[in-house]
């Protein structure tokens, strides 16, 4: 079955930088585009940032453009968020995602998560 693993959390101090990474398996990995969204305490869960199955095009949601990076290794089955200039505002539970459309159903698969904690 699909899993998705996220690590490389932390703690890191205001404008500093992570990386965080999420190793997927169960599927095709280079066959999928993967997705990294992030959800903060009370908060909905937001969209950071997407990529095309072989890396060719990439989005970012309003928070990430300029300051996070994402990108992929599909010899490693593994899909990288690179933050820099961090801000508190940055602090949330960080998920890889995969949307897997099979005929018209549409389904979401997560990982559990790495907490990325931005404070002096």
């Amino acid at each position: 079955q699909v899993q998705l693993v996220e690590s490389g959390g932390g703690l890191v101090q205001p404008g500093g930088s992570l990386n965080v990474s999420c190793v997927a398996s169960g599927f095709t990995f280079d066959k999928y585009g993967m997705n990294w969204y992030r959800q903060a305490p009370g908060q909905e869960r937001e969209f950071v940032a997407s990529i095309f199955s072989n890396g060719g095009k990439r989005n970012y949601g309003d928070s990430a453009k300029g300051r996070f990076t994402i990108s992929r290794d599909n010899n490693k089955n593994t899909v990288y968020l690179q933050m820099n200039s961090l801000e508190p505002e940055d602090t949330a539970v960080y998920y890889c995602n995969l949307k897997w459309q099979v005929g018209d159903s549409l389904n979401d698969y997560w990982g559990q998560g790495t907490q990325v904690t931005v404070s002096s």
